[in-house]
């Protein structure tokens, strides 16, 4: 199985992208989505989360409060390492479960933290969305409500531009509109084509 990791740094547009490959028929294993399928209610984790940062990490739907928790972990690395140790190897099984089902020519394995974690040990080409830093503040301000500073933090948790730019053996530029992206995409789906029959 021939597995292409999608990696950016937040706000890049990875979402657009992968929804554009989906498009073509691609499955896309997002490990987002599956970072919130392991703390869901009733998961065993999300019962050690309570357990470790109090009854008030809870939401009223009795889901994680995931802005809370992002808040405490941010600005305390010990928090971080101790959620990360509980969360990342769950993570990591429930990526390869469904990767391993997966029946598209390539299966993309989408990824905010690809090069953070071992994650990128998965894949065998690794595609980077990239846009200019003040982009990425824009864009995640307008997404997420944070306000300015929230999301530099965040950038600066996660790899420099210049670092995930070394890792990767194509890189999607992502500060032009939604048609130059579909071009981009449809070329970059062409290639990956080619790499998976090789």
């Amino acid at each position: 199985m021939f597995i292409v990791g999608i990696t950016g740094g937040i706000g890049s547009g990875k979402s657009a992208v992968t929804g554009l490959l989906e498009q073509q028929g691609i499955n896309v294993v997002d490990a987002d989505i599956v970072a919130r399928e392991v703390v869901e209610p009733g998961t065993p984790a999300l019962k050690e989360i309570e357990m470790h940062f109090g009854a008030s990490i809870i939401n009223q739907l009795g889901g994680l409060d995931r802005q809370k928790l992002r808040a405490i972990v941010f600005d305390n690395l010990q928090e971080r390492k101790w959620l990360e140790a509980l969360l990342h190897p769950l993570i990591r099984e429930e990526i390869l479960l469904q990767l391993s089902q997966s029946n598209s020519p390539y299966t993309v394995l989408a990824s905010p933290l690809l090069l953070e974690t071992d994650q990128h040990e998965l894949v065998d080409k690794i595609v980077v969305v990239d846009v200019a830093e003040q982009v990425q503040i824009q864009r995640t301000m307008q997404r997420d409500n944070n306000s300015s500073d929230q999301v530099k933090a965040i950038i600066a948790a996660q790899k420099s531009r210049q670092e995930r730019i070394q890792s990767a053996h194509y890189i999607i530029n992502n500060d032009a509109d939604l048609k130059t992206l579909q071009e981009k995409v449809l070329n970059l789906h062409q290639q990956l084509l080619l790499n998976a029959k090789e």
